[in-house]
């Protein structure tokens, strides 16, 4: 341990997460390290993050609430089409405040400023993907991570990000 920096420390305040996952157009348009910019700018935690080339279950899996929309058997078909960068975010309120950094899920709707809003114009190609409650970010990053994959740790920015 050096400083206030731990390895195995779990903030009481900050320890809400939520999963986040960089689709294949964000992934070939090179935004990888730009989205991952925005979030530890904005002061949220990594805790978690794989790149990888989802298997058609994991993504059917995954958008289920969506089994019965006309765009289902697509938009999976689309998720596998390349590799997606999966992560795990912590920090107080990430799940809402990630939402809004994302924007709304047709880039049209989005502000300049949110990531869709700077970087998409189509919905079908809307690069980033935001779990959009406590209770999906669980399941979904259950899905996502096995928990032995995921880091628990005091960033030594804490005291600078919190009261």
């Amino acid at each position: 341990m050096y400083g206030h920096c731990s390895i195995g420390y779990l903030s009481i305040m900050a320890d809400e997460r939520t999963f986040i996952a960089i689709k294949p157009d964000g992934v070939q348009r090179g935004l990888i390290g730009e989205i991952i910019k925005r979030f530890e700018q904005k002061g949220f935690k990594l805790v978690g993050m794989k790149f990888l080339l989802a298997s058609e279950e994991l993504l059917k899996e995954h958008y289920i609430d969506l089994k019965e929309r006309p765009f289902y058997a697509g938009l999976c078909k689309y998720m596998n089409s390349g590799p997606v960068v999966a992560m795990v975010w912590e920090g107080l309120n990430v799940v809402k405040t990630g939402r809004v950094m994302l924007g709304e899920t047709n880039p049209a709707d989005s502000k300049p400023g949110t990531i869709r809003g700077d970087f998409c114009i189509q919905v079908g190609r809307n690069i980033i993907h935001g779990s959009d409650s406590v209770d999906s970010a669980k399941k979904e990053i259950g899905l996502w991570f096995k928990p032995d994959e995921l880091v628990a740790y005091k960033s030594c920015a804490v005291d600078w990000i919190y009261e």
